[in-house]
């Protein structure tokens, strides 16, 4: 077994960063959730039993994509087989799953999360639900999968959220994203049914967002000399 600062170094310490960065916002408790991001064949994941919050690189296990340990003192999350499936099936490069408070109180009654805001169309639109499994079963792994089909999100039915994204830190946005929408969806039912976008209306914000580069962010101009 190499030194833990020499398999995937910088990858493990920004999974370490993303756990801290979800754990400020609320959306990781105590030990529950799991982070990754992939490299080529192999996988930097939040290793099981670490306090997501105070998360350090050392925390931070390095698998292969068949699971196999490459490098690291303690054993991956429990829901492996979700990140690995993730991978292998979407070929995608950052997973994200968390117990969020909204997120995981829709999860329990929702059967999906309907497109009611258009910022849900940076997910995909309208977010499934999974069906309940035990956690950390092939079972739950692949009722995810399923969900996640065409989609950056999926609500885990009574237990959670998982995202994923071309980048970790695009997989951190999008569980921030997702946590907001149940947070509006919450709040919107107390007054009555919330009002869906249907395709149509779904399509011209497409249409709209890549005509004006909506989301587009820009650099920050450099600051003057002299100016304080």
């Amino acid at each position: 077994m190499t030194d833990s600062s020499a398999v995937l170094g910088q990858e493990r310490a920004a999974v370490a960063d993303a756990c801290r960065r979800l754990g400020a916002e609320g959306l990781l408790i105590g030990t529950a959730g799991n982070v990754s991001v992939r490299v080529g064949e192999r996988v930097a994941v939040s290793a099981t039993g670490a306090v997501l919050a105070r998360l350090t690189p050392d925390q931070v296990t390095v698998v292969n994509l068949d699971g196999t340990l490459v490098d690291g003192s303690l054993e991956p999350t429990s829901e492996l087989d979700l990140h690995l499936g993730v991978y292998r099936r979407y070929g995608t490069c950052a997973v994200v799953h968390t117990h969020a408070p909204m997120a995981t109180a829709l999860s329990c009654v929702l059967d999906e999360l309907p497109c009611i805001h258009y910022q849900l169309l940076a997910l995909g639109g309208t977010v499934r639900v999974a069906p309940y499994a035990t956690f950390g079963t092939p079972e739950l792994a692949e009722s995810v999968l399923a969900a996640l089909e065409g989609r950056a999100a999926a609500l885990m039915a009574n237990h959670g959220a998982v995202t994923h994204a071309p980048t970790l830190d695009q997989a951190v946005e999008h569980a921030l994203l997702l946590e907001w929408a149940c947070g509006v969806h919450q709040r919107a039912a107390a007054f009555g049914p919330p009002r869906v976008l249907d395709e149509t209306r779904q399509r011209a914000v497409v249409e709209a967002a890549i005509a004006r580069h909506y989301g587009t962010t820009h650099p920050v101009p450099p600051a003057q000399e002299g100016t304080r």
